[in-house]
């Protein structure tokens, strides 16, 4: 098996990992998110629906207003947004998926920052 197989079915299994515990309802959606080198994603997810209820990432013209995305200080403004258009759309508590990725750095950053901005999870 060569490396870059290897790295995809490890990240495969940690996803699966975090996944098996964290399933999005109608009343506790999954916010999972995805981080690039470059920028961060985030969505809320009603896994019984197959729908995607809120989105948000380092690409909207509103939030890369200053040039930056592929930081702390980005991420944190999209756990703020998502927050935001979150508690517009009645949603307070969600589970989170952080996929294979770590919980450090921006993940850590806009997790907080969902929190301070009324989520629950």
């Amino acid at each position: 098996m060569n490396k870059q197989k290897f790295i995809a079915k490890q990240r495969k299994r940690r996803s699966n990992h975090v996944r098996r515990k964290a399933r999005g309802n109608a009343e506790r959606p999954r916010l999972t998110i995805y981080r690039s080198n470059n920028n961060i994603y985030c969505q809320i997810i009603d896994d019984e629906a197959g729908r995607t209820l809120v989105s948000a990432s380092s690409r909207d013209k509103d939030l890369r207003a200053d040039g930056t995305a592929g930081n702390c200080e980005a991420a944190a403004k999209i756990g703020k947004a998502i927050a935001e258009k979150a508690l517009a759309a009645g949603l307070k508590q969600v589970c989170f998926d952080r996929g294979h990725f770590r919980y450090n750095g921006r993940v850590a950053a806009l997790a907080t920052a969902a929190r301070e901005g009324g989520l629950d999870f």
